[in-house]
């Protein structure tokens, strides 16, 4: 099979040469691309490319939102052999050095003004860096920089060489092959420089067909490109499918205006990370709080009947018929009108992952009728590793092995994985390549987990962060703090939490409160507060969290292999964890042993029996300039509970 993108792309635009390919929200008003138009815009871009001397198998970066023309641009970058390197749009100036010159980049295209901005600055630092074509002219009229030209001129000069020479386009894209590499993505770099991983057409195009089949997507299908393009989720979701099913693809205005579109677009095929739709319910319980007493009644009431009966609706199994009816009644009255309040009314399939999601938040979802699952993948293994069928979608697995897949695990419980999908290398780096990558072709996800007896993928934490306790009641006992810390944010009033424990006698945590549900709830008590530092402070807040944490414990003690994961104390941290900080990746993650020593102090208070610690942290804006966040923190101590098993 010799599919490339461009291919693909070809094949779309011949077939269904008016139908949408792209959608793009300006000014208030929806923008449709066709694939002839998209077509026709790839080839100007890659003549003109071409004619700015961009080579086959050299890096092209994109940096910026979902934007048709940012998509053109890759697909023309692979049309001439070249490789695209989409680069997250919110990383700060200094996080693109590297990547920039370990791919030893020339050329660049980006968004706006704020990209061009980043680029100048650490130009000095890339010294192969010459061109630079931005996307939004808005606020770039008076720069003159050597090199900074708007993607207009490149695309009407590329337009006019691809009238004179005809039959240069199709001439490089019959050259590409199925095995020539497709893309770069740079991974979080959560322990050092981020890494380049390298995937290949073939590998990409045959990940998107596995999902595409198993959920039977098709042109019919659409989708809203809201996540970053530099996220390989967001790339296979919005790039790879959508050139593969040849379905539609929805651009928002801005991050602002997503919930907005969302509700307008009313996407079939839907894809966000736990905290988006823990965001989506916050809001909805927020303005039900806030709703007439027989709203909140009904809605109460219509929802501990979706509690009860949705789930196995969805799932087909079999269910009485006066519940039948009831629920009917309720999808009338409430669950139908809050699809449609969410965007969510004409999702097909609706998918989640990179973090555990809550057990109750995984079937609320369901229980109103959207049909949620996990799936589990990497940037390694071009996402698509485990899906969960339609009807068994369950908030403790991942699912089952997808199409060419196989798994096992090692016998320190690495979960390893064998597929089409799988990276080709990582960019210059031969020895992190075989640390991940065995002879026989097994990729080490570095994730611990296990097959249950369904046949279902079960995450626990990851291999180097899976730790023991050391002295103490629970000596030797396994420590997983990504566990831990998932059932914290399983809690709306919880937004990030960080646990420690492994090679300690106890379990501590650090949390982040969610500013705007623990605001919501303040409000409603009459509390007032100046803002997070103060709300975060309040003694009224520490018992609502000591509340969640004490929960977890009880959860906690009923499983034997982690009752020793109890939190003894906690603290509620004065500043939310930021990237721009450090403390997380870009993609979200905790950055545990940066904030380790970042945090060091409250470390050793937490542990050091403190029941009150100084801190003042250092915190970055995100115009660039930098300040200072400084409180006295209480440290608390929280309930735990005899295991279950000891008990008895």
């Amino acid at each position: 099979m010799q599919t490339t993108f461009p291919r693909l792309m070809s094949h779309q635009a011949t077939t269904r040469p008016n139908a949408p390919a792209m959608r793009e929200k300006e000014y208030g008003i929806w923008q449709t691309t066709t694939w002839s138009a998209m077509a026709a815009l790839v080839e100007a871009i890659a003549c003109g490319l071409l004619q700015a001397g961009l080579q086959r198998g050299e890096h092209l970066v994109v940096i910026g939102t979902n934007r048709p023309r940012l998509y053109a641009t890759m697909l023309a970058a692979q049309s001439l052999g070249a490789i695209p390197v989409p680069l997250y749009q919110d990383a700060v100036a200094a996080e693109c050095v590297f990547p920039v010159n370990n791919a030893e980049v020339r050329f660049c295209v980006v968004e706006d003004q704020e990209q061009v901005d980043k680029l100048l600055e650490i130009r000095e630092q890339c010294t192969r860096l010459s061109h630079i074509w931005f996307d939004d002219p808005r606020g770039l009229r008076n720069y003159d920089q050597p090199g900074l030209a708007a993607l207009d001129a490149l695309i009407a000069a590329g337009a006019a060489h691809a009238r004179t020479h005809p039959a240069l386009f199709r001439q490089q894209v019959e050259q590409g092959s199925a095995d020539d590499v497709a893309a770069m993505f740079f991974t979080s770099g959560t322990t050092g420089n981020p890494k380049g991983v390298v995937h290949t057409h073939r590998a990409l195009i045959d990940r998107a067909r596995a999902g595409a089949s198993f959920d039977r997507l098709t042109d019919k299908d659409e989708v809203l490109a809201y996540l970053p393009p530099a996220w390989i989720g967001q790339n296979i979701f919005s790039y790879a499918q959508w050139l593969v099913a040849g379905y539609v693809v929805n651009c928002p205005e801005s991050g602002s205006t997503v919930m907005i579109d969302l509700k307008e677009v009313g996407p079939t095929y839907y894809f966000a990370p736990p905290r988006v739709f823990e965001g989506l319910l916050t809001s909805v319980m927020i303005r039900m709080e806030d709703a007439g007493l027989l709203k909140r009644k009904l809605f109460h009431a219509c929802m501990e009947l979706a509690r009860r009966v949705g789930p196995a609706l969805r799932d087909g199994k079999p269910v009485g018929l006066l519940d039948r009816l009831g629920y009917r009644l309720g999808d009338w009255l409430v669950y139908g009108p809050l699809r449609n309040n969410l965007g969510m009314s004409r999702v097909r399939v609706a998918y989640t992952a990179g973090e555990a999601i809550g057990p109750d938040l995984f079937s609320f979802y369901r229980s109103i009728g959207i049909n949620l699952k996990q799936l589990y993948g990497s940037t390694e293994t071009a996402v698509f590793v485990c899906l969960q069928p339609d009807h068994e979608a369950r908030a403790d697995t991942v699912g089952v092995p997808c199409e060419g897949v196989e798994i096992r695990l090692s016998d320190s419980g690495e979960i390893l994985v064998k597929s089409p999908g799988l990276l080709k290398e990582y960019y210059k780096n031969p020895q992190a390549t075989a640390e991940v990558l065995s002879a026989d072709g097994w990729y080490r996800t570095s994730d611990a987990g296990f097959i249950d007896a369904s046949g279902h993928l079960k995450i626990i934490d990851r291999v180097k962060d899976v730790g023991r306790l050391l002295g103490g009641a629970f000596d030797g006992a396994m420590f997983a703090p990504k566990y831990v810390e998932n059932k914290l944010k399983f809690f709306s009033h919880i937004k990030e939490a960080v646990a420690f424990g492994d090679g300690r006698e106890k379990v501590c945590v650090m949390v982040n409160i969610d500013f705007e549900a623990v605001g919501n709830w303040a409000e409603r008590r009459n509390l007032p507060y100046a803002g997070y530092n103060d709300l975060a402070g309040k003694p009224e807040v520490h018992e609502l969290i000591r509340a969640c944490v004490e929960k977890v414990n009880a959860d906690l003690s009923r499983d034997e292999l982690l009752a020793g994961s109890q939190i003894r104390r906690f603290l509620v941290l004065h500043k939310e964890l930021d990237a721009d900080d450090g403390e997380l990746t870009r993609t979200n993650k905790v950055r545990r042993g940066f904030i380790a020593e970042k945090y060091g102090v409250l470390v050793d208070a937490l542990y050091g029996g403190r029941t009150e610690q100084f801190i003042d942290t250092q915190v970055k804006f995100e115009d660039g300039r930098t300040g200072s966040a400084s409180a006295n923190l209480r440290i608390l101590d929280a309930k735990t509970f005899t295991p279950i098993k000891a008990a008895a």
